[in-house]
């Protein structure tokens, strides 16, 4: 056989210190020992070599040049020199007889450690197909175990290289907050869209006052934002000088935490948050209606807090237009739709006005146009937050009224009986979660071109976009759809599109992309 040694010196073993001397055939001298044509193959003698990869360390190399025989109990030097022909380790030691090999009947070597012999099925313990080169640092048999001399052997931890360790890495922290609970379904489906991405979420926010919220679908919610005044108080203003006092420790209890990325919803207290809000980790504020209608003339106030985050969004271009006049770089990231599939039980005569009832909604131009359409019906739904007494009397019999905060189920029937959506919004507000979920059931609609509320309808076809006030324009776009079966569908194949594009999960990865630019 070859030995290749990475030291370049390889103690010979002697066969008298072999524990077992089935190596040869019984009764023959070491000497004489021939091997079998059929069992054995014949090597040819060789050269020790030295192995190309040994280290050209003085130090190393000069322990490691002499290695001490098996039996040898004393230092020698008996080593095997490079470049030393094989057949001359028989006689490497001077003064030394060769000596026959004992009977072999007792099998062990005197010294040995006792052990039953290892044999192959035909008596012969090495053969043609085991023939080959030992490679360094490895035992020459089972009795021996070499380890490098002054070296130690210690246990290294693997290491992830850098394009390995993404896949060890915590996932991301996000708070949401909302805390005057605002728009509690789109905090939810958010959350739960970035929960899907592998996000770990918490929506921090109070208590909504009008009805049930949908369950946490994988992310946690917590409500340390106004516990008393969002139970006591419904809409009674006297809930406003408790709700003040309890902003400050919602507020501390927000800041408190330490995500990767916080990112506000809705300011309840502008003028306070002025003072109090200061966020110490990359934050994001949601400009829903680019500067609320209560403090939209404290311009001085938004300019200070919307400097205050890293990033601010908005749902359409012309929200960042208008916030870029503050200096602000604003972010678009669309509103998704709300996608439900009510049952479908319109007369193909019924507008609908849909959501809270407000001053900018523009009740009072619904009401004008669907009294210019012959045989129409208007059904409003939603929780009225102005006096009702004029409307009811201006519309008479043409409305119908569902008022309150309703179930989930009562909003997709309104939906499902609904043709078409009246949206005569005036320009205080940015985009509107009503018509999205109006045109996430398939309803197209009539809007007025103001703020972000015309681009979904625009630009996917989902109806008709109308000059902002123009009670003439709106009624004629609504008798159109009513009145033509063929406008009424690619309105409705409009709604289907805009359903498929703006998606919870593609505003999810939206955010993600812009959270990640901050941490």
């Amino acid at each position: 056989m070859e030995v290749a040694d990475e030291q370049g010196a390889v103690a010979a073993p002697d066969p008298h210190c072999l524990a077992d001397a089935s190596l040869f055939s019984p009764g023959e001298a070491r000497d004489r020992a021939e091997p079998k044509p059929s069992g054995l193959r014949a090597p040819e003698a060789g050269w020790i070599e030295l192995d190309a990869s040994v280290l050209h360390d003085g130090d190393v190399r000069a322990q490691q040049d002499c290695v001490r025989l098996t039996r040898e109990c004393r230092a020698q030097e008996t080593v095997v020199q490079l470049r030393q022909h094989a057949s001359n380790l028989c006689c490497r030691r001077k003064g030394t007889e060769r000596r026959p090999l004992r009977d072999v009947r007792d099998r062990r070597h005197p010294a040995a450690p006792g052990r039953q012999p290892i044999e192959r099925p035909d008596g012969q313990f090495l053969q043609a197909e085991h023939f080959g080169t030992v490679p360094a640092r490895e035992p020459h048999h089972l009795f021996e175990e070499r380890f490098p001399a002054g070296r130690l052997r210690i246990a290294v931890e693997q290491i992830p290289g850098p394009d390995e360790q993404a896949l060890t890495v915590l996932p991301m922290r996000v708070v949401l907050a909302d805390p005057p609970a605002f728009t509690p379904a789109y905090d939810h489906e958010l959350a739960a869209a970035l929960a899907r991405q592998g996000v770990d979420v918490e929506l921090v926010t109070s208590r909504f006052r009008f009805g049930e919220t949908s369950e946490p679908d994988g992310y946690r919610r917590s409500e340390p934002f106004y516990p008393f005044s969002s139970r006591l108080f419904h809409r009674s203003r006297l809930r406003l000088p408790l709700k003040v006092a309890e902003h400050l420790p919602g507020t501390a209890a927000l800041l408190r935490r330490h995500p990767d990325v916080l990112h506000l919803q809705w300011l309840a207290a502008p003028e306070l948050d002025r003072l109090l809000l200061r966020p110490r980790v990359p934050s994001v504020f949601t400009a829903h209606d680019l500067l609320p209608r209560r403090t939209a003339h404290k311009v001085n106030v938004w300019r200070t807090l919307l400097a205050r985050f890293d990033r601010v969004v908005v749902h359409s271009e012309r929200g960042r237009e208008t916030l870029a006049e503050l200096d602000v770089d604003a972010t678009v990231i669309p509103h998704p739709v709300f996608p439900s599939d009510p049952p479908r039980a319109d007369d193909g005569r019924t507008l609908l006005c849909l959501g809270t009832i407000r001053p900018y909604k523009g009740l009072g131009d619904a009401i004008a146009a669907t009294k210019q359409i012959a045989g129409t019906r208007l059904l409003v739904v939603g929780e009225p937050l102005e006096a009702m007494n004029g409307y009811r009397t201006e519309a008479g019999e043409v409305a119908e009224w569902r008022l309150g905060y309703l179930p989930r189920h009562e909003l997709e029937r309104a939906l499902g009986e609904a043709t078409v959506a009246l949206f005569p919004y005036r320009p205080e507000l940015d985009q509107s979660g009503a018509l999205l979920q109006a045109i996430g059931a398939g309803v197209p609609a009539v809007a007025y071109d103001v703020g972000g509320i015309a681009e979904p309808v625009r630009k996917f076809g989902a109806g008709r976009v109308v000059p902002a006030g123009d009670v003439e324009a709106l009624a004629a776009a609504a008798r159109e759809l009513l009145e033509s079966p063929e406008a009424l569908d690619a309105a409705r194949a409009g709604t289907r599109r805009a359903r498929e594009s703006l998606t919870w999960d593609a505003a999810a990865a939206a955010h993600l992309q812009l959270y990640r630019e901050l941490v």
